[in-house]
């Protein structure tokens, strides 16, 4: 049986992708997945919404031609815990996303947003560091895990802990449009 977490995370904006891609290597972190990465959000006339929780259905799509596979979770309501974002979570792997789509329609939940990226998971000495690249946004770095960890991850990679924000990914997206006077576009189709 599943049990509740507190998920931990930092984001920063990248703006030399190459340079961090250097520092990570350099700092000894572990590449575990490259591909694209897709969150379907789904809701029942906004219940979860309502309440700041979420539904999710990520699907991860490794670069070649190995198998996709899936990871169903739900998401409490986020705060903010020592400068990081926190949210209890709640997950378990899915053996075919194809079949687990179709049941959640059947009790009538709806994929009222998709969020799709090309990503690089790399682990660093406890941490999970996800460079994330969006259809028409800003490259985020989001480093996930206990506090220590994450404090070693950036120092690590070099990278201002100044720069490092526990905000979400609607605040980067907002951020963006402010910068660049466009709206960002976080997925590549409609769900």
């Amino acid at each position: 049986m599943s049990r509740a977490r507190d998920e931990l995370e930092l984001k920063a904006r990248i703006t030399d992708v190459p340079g961090l891609r250097r520092a990570v290597r350099s700092a000894g972190a572990r590449l575990v997945f490259r591909g694209r990465m897709t969150d379907l959000i789904y809701d029942r006339d906004r219940q979860l919404a309502r309440r700041g929780q979420v539904l999710r259905l990520r699907v991860y799509r490794p670069a070649g031609r190995r198998a996709v596979r899936a990871v169903l979770g739900w998401k409490g309501r986020p705060s903010a815990r020592g400068g990081y974002r926190r949210r209890q979570e709640l997950e378990s792997g899915v053996a075919d996303p194809y079949v687990i789509r179709p049941l959640l329609e059947r009790l009538r939940y709806r994929v009222m947003r998709a969020i799709d990226r090309r990503v690089e998971v790399y682990r660093l000495s406890g941490a999970v560091l996800r460079l994330e690249r969006y259809p028409r946004m800003d490259t985020l770095l989001e480093i996930e895990g206990r506090p220590a960890a994450i404090e070693r991850a950036v120092k690590a990679i070099g990278i201002p802990r100044e720069r490092f924000l526990s905000e979400s990914l609607a605040y980067f997206a907002r951020a963006y449009r402010r910068r660049t006077g466009r709206p960002a576009r976080l997925s590549w189709t409609r769900p």
